[in-house]
């Protein structure tokens, strides 16, 4: 089945998403959907909430293969570090965010075991990342006020059709 990745605006990515009472076929087949949607947007993590399902799990690949985090939880977290950070549901933005370098995370994989892993920089920015969209937390929640209203500003300027050469005044013009 395949996802179509919700971006900015769209209310299912303000929403908190349920833990996985139980790690069934129907979550196993979730997972297999979403890798080939994570690697066609070319991200290396995406959460269920980014494609409108509200289960607490994510799939990430830094290069050694596809995972999945089930009920994720951050532990402990140590550090800090600047990092230019993009979104699947924020496409053609990216932010300096600060977060922590190093987290302990656990959670469960597909058979239902407890994963626990020590991360730093890009893996712990990443599991980072994927928990806030669990969370209903997006990328520009970690900007300052100002930095926030500008991103939003540059957000409504791309996805305008005047952007593109249309005039909203004439629908006509957005035709090819």
């Amino acid at each position: 089945m395949p996802f179509e990745i919700r971006v900015l605006g769209d209310p299912v990515l303000r929403q908190t998403a349920a833990a996985i009472e139980e790690i069934d076929g129907r979550i196993a087949q979730m997972v297999t959907d979403l890798v080939p949607a994570m690697y066609q947007a070319e991200g290396i993590g995406l959460a269920a909430p980014q494609v409108g399902i509200q289960k607490r799990l994510f799939v990430y690949d830094i290069g050694e293969g596809p995972e999945v985090l089930i009920n994720p939880e951050i532990l402990e977290s140590h550090g800090e570090w600047v990092f230019e950070e993009g979104c699947l549901s924020v496409p053609g933005m990216s932010f300096e965010i600060v977060r922590p370098k190093e987290i302990h995370i656990i959670g469960r994989n597909l058979d239902g075991s407890e994963v626990s892993i020590e991360a730093d920089e890009l893996l712990s920015r990443l599991f980072q990342h994927e928990l806030d969209h669990l969370d209903g937390v997006l990328l520009l929640d970690h900007l300052d006020k100002p930095e926030r209203k500008a991103a939003l500003r540059q957000w409504r300027e791309m996805r305008s059709p005047i952007s593109d050469g249309g005039d909203l005044r004439d629908p006509t013009s957005l035709l090819p």
